[in-house]
């Protein structure tokens, strides 16, 4: 939640930097539009009505973006909505001005107004882009869509497709969405979890491939609160990138793959059931598992497999060492239901946790309740952080830093992959490292999104 002492420097600074752009950065009246509307698209079975819905051309997922590397993004987002509505391009090392948060990086785009976004992609994967204003409804109405930034070369396979996976809440009566987005329990529990699950849109995706066929699978979790537990039956598969960035080599998939709300995989796989036969992208459900998508095989592509994938191209510019003056931070996630918090500070003054509760906010930062004036840290450009998070609530949380990725610092100091959204479980604590390469003010939230409406927001100034 934003102050409104935020939301107007926020709105300064945005305005001050627009100002510092170039020429050839600001509008020119050829932009794409992306236009925000409110739209009906059948999301349940056929024997429900259409679900009413607030898409990017009306549409949900909205259209895929597809940009080569190194190349520029330039859309007119236009608002359609009832709602002040922003885009966030979730992963990108983007300029600040272009974040897309309200009160941080730019005031929200009013019914009716527009906001050019405008920016070079300097980072080939899998990336997406979402509504970042009453997030928890907005992106729960279906404001969302897949931005994939090309390779120059490409890895073999012969399709790539790209999976948006989310829940949306239904009402089994209506068809229609529950529209209880500020629901107490989601706040202080798990989130907004769905009752209908899809893909691309679709509740039982379904797709048509060949034995050994080799697919590039790009998934992204779109969902508000959902933890995604997947497996593959029918395909071998490796793990080639997370979160956008190239693994230095693919990991076989031999067990599952957990993405957190936020969080994205590439694989490559390959068909390995028999012509005629069925393939499943495979979710856990509790104790049971179900389709997530259905592969049908039909026909063969090849008489017999390739070899292991090779590595994608890794991306430059992501070169972290740690050393002895490298700047350490803490942050203790606290609240929630069953948790210990007792009281915090809310709007510049201490409230007690039932206090809190009523106001609709449950979860704390090292004390702090919601977004405060002042950042976790100023941090100088190109300064070396070590940040300890501590998840002392009764809940999973996935922590999304804006602007930068980082790396999970392991035993011994190794490095693990490069990541923009780190899932942890209750009582983990673990710590991660970046570089402060990319200036300006940067959220860093728990991408539950009901969590940061309710509390799980800070930020950082890279100076």
């Amino acid at each position: 939640m934003q102050t409104r002492r935020q939301f107007m420097a926020g709105t300064a600074a945005a305005t001050a930097l627009l100002g510092f752009l170039p020429r050839e950065a600001m509008a020119t009246g050829s932009f794409e539009t992306l236009e925000a509307i409110p739209a009906s698209v059948q999301l349940a079975p056929d024997s429900y009505p259409a679900t009413d819905i607030w898409g990017y051309g009306g549409t949900a997922p909205g259209p895929i973006l597809r940009v080569d590397k190194g190349g520029r993004l330039q859309r007119r987002f236009v608002n359609s909505l009832p709602q002040a509505s922003s885009i966030h391009w979730h992963g990108i090392r983007i300029d600040n001005a272009m974040d897309g948060v309200p009160g941080l990086t730019q005031a929200a785009v009013e019914p009716g107004e527009g906001f050019d976004y405008d920016f070079l992609l300097p980072d080939a994967g899998t990336y997406w882009y979402h509504s970042h204003n009453h997030s928890t409804e907005q992106v729960a109405r279906g404001l969302y869509g897949a931005l994939i930034v090309e390779e120059s070369t490409p890895p073999d396979v012969d399709r790539d497709e790209v999976l948006v996976l989310d829940d949306w809440l239904i009402d089994p009566e209506t068809g229609q969405l529950s529209g209880d987005f500020g629901s107490p329990h989601a706040h202080s529990h798990a989130g907004r979890m769905g009752n209908l699950i899809l893909t691309n849109g679709i509740f039982d995706n379904t797709m048509t491939v060949q034995r050994n066929e080799r697919l590039r699978l790009r998934l992204i979790n779109a969902a508000n609160a959902r933890i995604f537990v997947l497996g593959l039956i029918g395909l071998e598969g490796w793990t080639v990138a997370l979160d956008g960035m190239p693994l230095p080599a693919p990991e076989p998939l031999e067990e599952v793959l957990v993405l957190g709300p936020g969080q994205r995989a590439d694989l490559i796989v390959d068909v390995i059931a028999e012509d005629g036969g069925t393939a499943y992208l495979a979710r856990a459900d509790e104790a049971r598992s179900a389709p997530q998508v259905t592969f049908h095989v039909r026909g063969q592509a090849s008489l017999a497999r390739r070899g292991a994938p090779a590595a994608l191209p890794p991306n430059p510019g992501h070169a972290m060492q740690l050393s002895q003056d490298t700047a350490r931070l803490t942050l203790n996630m606290e609240g929630g239901a069953m948790g210990g918090l007792r009281q915090a500070m809310y709007e510049g003054e201490e409230h007690s946790f039932r206090n809190l509760a009523q106001a609709g906010q449950f979860w704390a930062f090292n004390g702090t309740v919601g977004m405060p004036d002042t950042p976790l840290a100023t941090i100088d450009r190109g300064q070396i952080v070590r940040l300890t998070i501590l998840n002392d609530t009764a809940f999973p949380h996935a922590m999304h830093l804006h602007g930068m990725h980082f790396r999970e610092v392991l035993e011994g100091d190794s490095l693990g992959p490069m990541r923009d959204t780190l899932l942890m479980a209750s009582t983990e604590r673990r710590e991660i490292a970046f570089a402060a390469d990319n200036p300006g003010d940067w959220l860093l939230h728990c991408h539950m999104l009901s969590h940061a409406a309710s509390g799980m927001m800070t930020w950082v100034r890279v100076a």
